[in-house]
Parts: C-alpha cells; sequence; structure tokens
C-alpha cells in the first residue's frame, strides 16, 4: 500500500469542491459582466 493513500488529509468529494469552485468563479466573471453592463448602459 502507498503511504500516501493512507495519509489522506481531506476525506471530502473532490466533485463537491470542484462544483463550488466552478458557481463560485462563474458567479464572480457574472457580477463583473454585469458592472460592466451597468456602466455601459449608463455611460450611453
Amino acid at each position: 500500500m502507498n503511504e500516501f493513500e493512507q495519509n489522506v488529509q481531506s476525506k471530502r468529494n473532490d466533485l463537491i469542491d470542484s462544483g463550488v469552485a466552478f458557481v463560485v468563479s462563474f458567479l464572480f466573471f457574472a457580477a463583473l459582466f454585469t458592472v460592466g453592463t451597468i456602466i455601459s448602459v449608463v455611460g450611453s
């Protein structure tokens, strides 16, 4: 058995972490897009 496999630091599912990271990054870019759109509309 491999020592790396026995000494697991985090037992959480990688799929959950990946999903959370995707949602957070998506919301960040959506917020940037929204702010840019608002500035564009107000400026015109």
